[in-house]
């Protein structure tokens, strides 16, 4: 039997589900908030001033929160490891879900 981490994705549309399974705690969910707030108020900054220097906090910031809110709080491997790019964009669907309230925080 093939667990949901050992699933093969195909599209993005089915990984979703998946994804957000993966992100049921409340504080957990919050910290990919701040950390995805902060890369848009940091890249905003960084194009402004012309701060190209500044490009590596990025991922610093976004995946640092993010992999506090697994290890600590929803105590899982983050869907980062095995689906890079289906995550990446899970976390900024579920950012969007979260500022248009379908997903409370």
């Amino acid at each position: 039997m093939t667990t949901s981490q050992e699933k093969k994705y195909t599209s993005f549309a089915s990984f979703y589900p998946f994804y957000l399974s993966q992100h049921q705690n409340t504080t957990c969910r919050r910290l990919h908030f701040i950390g995805s707030s902060l890369i848009l108020i940091m890249l905003l900054y960084i194009v402004l001033n012309g701060a190209w220097v500044l490009l590596w906090t990025l991922p610093l910031l976004g995946y640092g929160f993010a992999w506090v809110g697994h290890f600590f709080y929803e105590k899982n491997k983050p869907a980062t490891f095995t689906y890079p790019l289906y995550s990446f964009i899970g976390d900024w669907v579920m950012y969007k879900d979260i500022v248009t309230g379908k997903i409370k925080c």
